[in-house]
Parts: C-alpha cells; sequence; structure tokens
C-alpha cells in the first residue's frame, strides 16, 4: 500500500504546476528528510543520504522547477537505497 507521500509523488509526476510548499514539506518529510526552517525557505536534507537537499521557497503556488527537484531528487533517494541494499547483500 503507498504511503501518502508515495501517492503525493505520483500526482506530481503527472502534474508539476500547482504545488505549494505544504505539498512539498508533506513530501519530503514523508520520504525521511528533514527541514531546516528559515526566514523566506526551508531547507531538506535527507537523513540518511546527505547529500540529497533540496530549497523550497515559502509560497502557496510554486513554479514548476521545485516539484521537479523533489521528483529527482526522490528518484535518486530511490536509487541510493536499492545500491545500498544491494551492497549490503553481497
Amino acid at each position: 500500500m503507498a504511503t501518502a507521500a508515495e501517492k503525493l509523488l505520483e500526482s506530481m509526476r503527472r502534474t508539476k504546476s500547482g504545488w505549494g510548499q505544504n505539498d512539498l514539506h508533506t513530501l519530503y518529510l514523508g520520504f525521511g528528510f528533514w527541514c531546516r526552517e528559515g526566514r523566506k525557505h526551508r531547507v531538506y536534507i535527507h537523513s540518511e543520504f546527505l547529500e540529497l537537499r533540496a530549497t523550497v521557497a515559502r509560497q502557496d503556488e510554486l513554479p514548476i522547477g521545485y516539484v521537479q527537484t523533489a521528483i529527482r531528487l526522490t528518484d535518486r533517494l530511490e536509487e541510493l537505497r536499492r545500491k545500498a541494499k544491494e551492497e549490503r547483500g553481497s
């Protein structure tokens, strides 16, 4: 069964416009990122793979680049998790 974050990601893959900061907050936290709050932006860093990070403006409707970055980062996260699992198995 898909989590809320996974369902949100699939919706974002279908349409990249119309998403806001709260949607991306839900997505990133659901995939294991932690959030550092700033005045104009939030910075998300993955707890296991610290090289995965994103900055999100505090806006209710964000440009599609923010969603494209979120999709790219979650895809990269899955790739890194798969590689780490393979390395542990061998």
